[in-house]
């Protein structure tokens, strides 16, 4: 009973400082993180932010996965690289557009067909969470544990997504598209060649929009009772 009280007195000293007042979410964990000392109360708390980033993140997944989950959403869409805006400007004035849509279509189809090899690795880092990165979340902003997932996972996300985002390239087109869209611009007058590495910059947008949604997921929990859809969250959390 007293190691219990012990960890759970510096919870709620950290919860209860002014800029970690946000309500909502935060104010639930604080109430139920310190009523009551029981054996348990440490467990089911870690256990229930557990269980929110879990459905949280495979949420996330699961939009960005479905068909027009990159493409259809402005916020994660992958464009054209920064590089080839030039190229593309002058393919759509001279009538080519339809070359840079195909292109970046095949670009968001490759994300959108990667993205369900995230889902092991976030089970992974959630798992591995510590007592102390569960604190470091509460009290956090309200992306604290998008952060986390960025840091913990972003290097092992990025060696397997690669090899899944070549291949889903190859599946659905990309780099014929991007072929086709760059003879169109390399047959004009008077332009500059240009080299994108397309593997790495759809690699990195992919990720780039999976956490973005993470991000979102996150603050739907914090905010919203209605995103806490298991008994155990509205025990943690309130309904």
């Amino acid at each position: 009973m007293k190691k219990t009280v012990f960890i759970l007195l510096p919870l709620f000293i950290i919860l209860s400082t002014p800029q970690c007042s946000s309500g909502g979410f935060l104010d639930d964990l604080i109430k139920q993180a310190t009523k009551s000392s029981g054996p348990s109360q440490e467990d089911t708390f870690i256990a229930g932010l557990k269980e929110a980033l879990d459905i949280g993140t495979k949420n996330a997944v699961s939009t960005v996965s479905r068909e027009n989950g990159y493409f259809g959403n402005l916020n994660i869409k992958i464009p054209v690289p920064d590089k080839l805006e030039d190229a593309e400007n002058l393919l759509r004035k001279v009538g080519m557009g339809d070359r840079v849509d195909e292109f970046i279509l095949s670009m968001n189809r490759a994300a959108e067909a990667a993205a369900p090899q995230a889902v092991d690795i976030f089970v992974g880092a959630i798992r591995d969470m510590t007592v102390v990165d569960a604190y470091g979340i509460v009290k956090g902003d309200e992306t604290a544990a998008t952060s986390y997932f960025r840091d913990k996972t972003s290097f092992r996300l990025y060696e397997l997504f690669k090899p899944v985002v070549t291949e889903s390239m190859a599946q659905v087109g990309v780099v014929r598209s991007y072929k086709r869209m760059m003879d169109k611009y390399n047959s004009l007058p008077f332009v500059k060649k240009i080299e994108v590495d397309i593997e790495d910059y759809v690699t990195d947008g992919a990720l780039d929009g999976l956490f973005f949604m993470v991000g979102e997921e996150e603050k739907k929990i914090r905010k919203d009772p209605a995103a806490r859809v298991t008994k155990l969250l509205e025990e943690v959390f309130g309904k």
